[in-house]
């Protein structure tokens, strides 16, 4: 898709040549899959209620996009959970490899480079929604709040996906009006991001609906932006006021019933399921607008027997990453129904024989045009919610068989696995465990587990053991080097042309 907002530096973009680049809406449930129609001038496009609308929905088009890719491959296979399936063939996308390892550097801009671009365009169609709103006549006072919830939402997304990678980045809130200063001030520590995020999201949940009707499904709502603002608070460790938030989303349960109702939660035909708060939309039936994690994921030497794409017989370097690691396999407990929804082990060829190569099934729901899927990703759930839940009031105080108990083994019990007592956590260091241990399982793939061992303080220690395994199992194709993990190497080098043309300080590796 064509993104042509012109950039400055990496970092701002200028708006005196600014290209809407914003989505028209039809009558699709989805308003959210539709491709920008047209490319105007700032000054002649913010005139009407419809055209910020557009501008709206055209700042969602970066986060559909980096979550198709960027997004899982900076937080599941950057952790134990996943890593990728070696193509000998062509090393094209070694980029993404070097990241598993651990051994990216300032220079690999495909990887860093589209995390970092896709984040500021995603925040410069923000700021532009937020300096033209006021301009626009007709617009009713309830669409221009929504309005202005949304796109604070997002933009705060962007920058907690940012901070979290990188530390401190260059804080924009505005638009570049003079391709002279289109320097940014430098990099803003990551105490001044995370003050912005919060300012961002506590404006965004009290404009932003509950609810949507169905034409507007897939829009950020209230519970969206308190679920992100309990987040920034947790990696603050400010659980008392994570908790009053957490307690505060409303409307929202875990989707029960069956022993499929795991599976239920990611069914395309069942989107506006209880149990999602907010997902990233795709419709696959229109080009250039679906999702293909289920290519992507699946082992590039299966043919098109786990994707059932007929158009698909050869895979190639577009597949095998975010492979499911031994430990991750071992992790899941007997007889826990997640584990068959969220992966398989393996795959059984054309001539019957099983071929052990793991992969993500959790998003396999078919296709709709060839190699382009209906599939959302679950950015937020009602189960990560209750598992915070339980996380803050543990942090708070241990309390055996108290609330933190309870919440935690609505969890298990959906997944088929007996409740978690006492003789399993019997002090809170140990509940703290357990519930760290069952988001990695229930959130399996979700891009959740890499901020997980970043804010419970483990993660050199947990991506150190990691390696040593991945070291011992596939020696033959890892570099030296690899898995060398240090407290500098938690963040992510600054792209090296965002380090050069913006003189940005980097961050030691």
């Amino acid at each position: 898709m064509k993104t042509n907002i012109y950039k400055i530096h990496n970092v701002k973009y200028c708006h005196l040549l600014f290209m809407a680049l914003f989505m028209a809406v039809s009558c699709s449930d989805d308003y959210l899959e539709l491709e920008p129609q047209t490319n105007l001038n700032e000054k002649s496009f913010f005139k009407t209620p419809t055209q910020i609308e557009q501008a709206v929905n055209g700042a969602y088009v970066p986060l559909r996009n980096l979550t198709n890719l960027e997004y899982w491959v900076f937080a599941e296979m950057r952790s134990d959970n996943t890593t990728f399936q070696f193509y000998q063939a062509d090393r094209g996308l070694e980029n993404r490899g070097l990241v598993d390892y651990f051994l990216t550097d300032a220079s690999h801009d495909l990887s860093m480079g589209g995390l970092w671009n896709g984040s500021y365009d995603g925040i410069a169609r923000c700021n532009a929604v937020l300096e033209n709103i006021d301009k626009i006549e007709g617009l009713t006072a309830s669409k221009k709040n929504q309005f202005i919830g949304e796109v604070k939402f997002l933009r705060a997304f962007y920058y907690y996906n940012l901070v979290l990678q990188f530390g401190g980045v260059p804080l924009e809130l505005s638009t570049t009006q003079d391709p002279g200063e289109a320097n940014s001030d430098g990099r803003a520590s990551k105490d001044a991001i995370y003050e912005s995020v919060i300012a961002d999201l506590m404006d965004a949940e009290n404009l932003l609906p509950k609810t949507y009707g169905d034409i507007d499904r897939g829009r950020a709502t209230s519970g969206a932006a308190k679920t992100l603002l309990a987040k920034v608070y947790m990696i603050q460790k400010k659980y008392t006021e994570a908790l009053t938030v957490l307690k505060g989303i409303t409307g929202y349960s875990l989707v029960t019933g069956s022993d499929e109702s795991y599976k239920d939660v990611f069914n395309p035909n069942n989107k506006g399921n209880t149990e999602i708060i907010f997902a990233v939309q795709y419709l696959g039936s229109e080009e250039g607008q679906g999702s293909n994690f289920m290519y992507q994921f699946a082992p590039n030497n299966s043919g098109n027997i786990v994707t059932g794409d007929p158009q698909m017989l050869n895979l190639n370097s577009g597949s095998g990453w975010n492979t499911p690691t031994q430990d991750m396999i071992r992790a899941y407990e007997e007889g826990d129904l997640r584990k068959d929804i969220s992966m398989q082990e393996g795959f059984v060829d054309n001539d019957g024989n099983f071929v052990n190569q793991p992969y993500v099934s959790k998003y396999n729901f078919g296709f709709d045009l060839s190699g382009s899927t209906s599939v959302n990703f679950p950015t937020f759930r009602y189960a990560d919610v209750l598992l915070m839940m339980a996380e803050c009031l543990n942090e708070q105080a241990y309390v055996a068989n108290g609330e933190a108990f309870d919440l935690v083994n609505q969890i298990r019990e959906r997944a088929g696995l007996e409740d978690l007592t006492v003789v399993d956590a019997g002090n809170q260091e140990a509940f703290r465990n357990a519930v760290f241990h069952e988001r990695r399982i229930e959130l399996a793939f979700e891009n959740h587990r890499w901020y997980d061992l970043i804010r419970s303080g483990n993660a050199v220690e947990v991506m150190n053991a990691h390696g040593e395994e991945e070291q011992t199992l596939r020696a033959d194709i890892i570099p030296a080097g690899a898995y060398n993990v240090s407290e500098n190497k938690l963040l992510l080098p600054i792209p090296q042309r965002a380090v050069t043309l913006d003189g940005l300080e980097q961050n030691p590796q």
